[in-house]
């Protein structure tokens, strides 16, 4: 053994030794202290404290609030709109000035935040958006823009939803990213579900509506980091919707009859001076809490089970919900087909095609330009590329949820 080695096994038993040495009397001076002192732990600076004490902090208010309304003006369109996206995400000051400069998609017609994909759309013009089909992945991604040859690359993705047949029932599954369908995560959107015969669907948010009622019917167990646990954020799936289609057995009506019931949308949105209710959970979570409710996969921190409460299948979160009808096509004799005016939005026929209009209830005093006004359009201009347009007081989720309704096999009612 050379001379080298020796020392080395000296100097690692001499370490070991004193590292030893040293344990014993740490643990020798807390028992020394008594059973009930606890040493005082370090305060540890929080990620919000940090980044709020950093240099982009502390530019004036009045300067900050006149940079995000420059930028928030001078941009009207994806993807150049992701630099207010940025400006919110720089520190809590920047987000909470944001919050005040960029509006809801009622009031400016633009898609900001992800938030906005659960807002109402605007009252006086329709947001245009595509919807793009993959038959080998039974997949469908929802982009805003008029058309894919016109969008190009720069097509901004809005939704993603999955389609997962069973035994009984088909479920699409609705997300943020076009990767991950996963419920549990964040971006986890909501779900569509079907019966049997696909002519009743009913659409799940992950978020109640704002001054819903839900009573719960049974409970689910989701894995939950424990320091992660919101209470007043309550997850799951919430019946916001039913869409049924009539049954066609002869064969004799024409094309597809249906009619949607918003329950978390009263029919006195459309009166003048109404007003759609905001998903408050949803938009605390993201603007402030996003720490908060975010899911943690593959973590190794501590997690805990807990109970979610699950609504039963149909709530009527108000007592005169919104009724959607599709709009009636008439029959071209020269043609010798059903057709409805699309302005130009819609180039193939298909019987997915189609119009929703407000239903008329004689107990609610709508205005004239309302009743004709079309609220959700839907229709085929490519292979697997469809228009899908949609307007106040329907949101792009809901919307989107509605025209995947229209992609189900449904054999008794064509």
């Amino acid at each position: 053994m050379s001379l080298k080695s020796i020392f080395r096994e000296l100097r690692g038993i001499s370490s070991g030794r004193e590292t030893k040495w040293r344990k014993q009397g740490e643990k020798k001076s807390v028992l020394g202290c008594g059973r009930s002192h606890i040493a005082p732990e370090s305060p540890q600076p929080s990620v919000f404290a940090v980044v709020q004490q950093s240099r982009w902090a502390n530019l004036p208010i009045e300067l900050l609030f006149d940079i995000i309304r420059r930028v928030e003006s001078s941009e009207t369109s994806w993807p150049a709109r992701r630099d207010v996206v940025v400006c919110a995400a720089v520190c809590r000051s920047w987000r909470e000035v944001t919050k005040e400069v960029v509006r809801t998609p009622e009031q400016c017609g633009l898609l900001t935040f992800p938030m906005s994909l659960k807002q109402p759309g605007p009252r006086d013009y329709p947001i245009q958006c595509f919807i793009r089909r993959e038959r080998g992945t039974s997949t469908f991604r929802l982009y805003l823009g008029l058309s894919p040859a016109l969008s190009g690359n720069a097509s901004k993705l809005l939704l993603a939803a999955k389609k997962i047949r069973r035994a009984t029932k088909t479920d699409f599954v609705i997300s943020y990213s076009a990767d991950d369908y996963s419920r549990a995560n964040d971006y986890y959107v909501g779900k569509l579900r079907s019966n049997f015969l696909g002519t009743k669907f009913i659409v799940y948010d992950s978020y109640p509506a704002c001054n819903s009622p839900v009573s719960s019917s049974g409970q689910s167990h989701v894995r939950i980091p424990s320091k992660k646990v919101l209470p007043r954020l309550p997850l799951g799936n919430y019946s916001t919707a039913s869409i049924c289609y009539e049954l066609n057995v002869l064969r004799t009506r024409g094309p597809r009859r249906m009619h949607c019931t918003m329950h978390s949308i009263p029919a006195s949105t459309l009166q003048e001076g109404g007003a759609t209710p905001a998903p408050e959970a949803f938009r605390n979570c993201l603007d402030g809490e996003s720490s908060s409710c975010s899911f943690v996969k593959g973590s190794t921190q501590e997690s805990t089970f807990i109970k979610l409460p699950l609504p039963p299948e149909s709530i009527q979160s108000t007592k005169n919900p919104l009724v959607l009808r599709n709009k009636a096509p008439r029959w071209h004799e020269q043609l010798q087909c059903w057709c409805l005016n699309f302005k130009g939005r819609v180039t193939v026929a298909s019987v997915k095609n189609f119009q929703l209009v407000a239903a008329m209830n004689p107990s609610e005093i709508i205005p004239v330009e309302e009743q004709d006004k079309v609220i959700l359009q839907f229709g085929k201009i490519g292979k697997d590329i469809f228009t899908m347009d949609y307007r106040y007081p329907l949101s792009a989720f809901q919307a989107f949820a509605i025209c995947l309704s229209s992609f189900d096999t449904k054999p008794a009612c064509e």
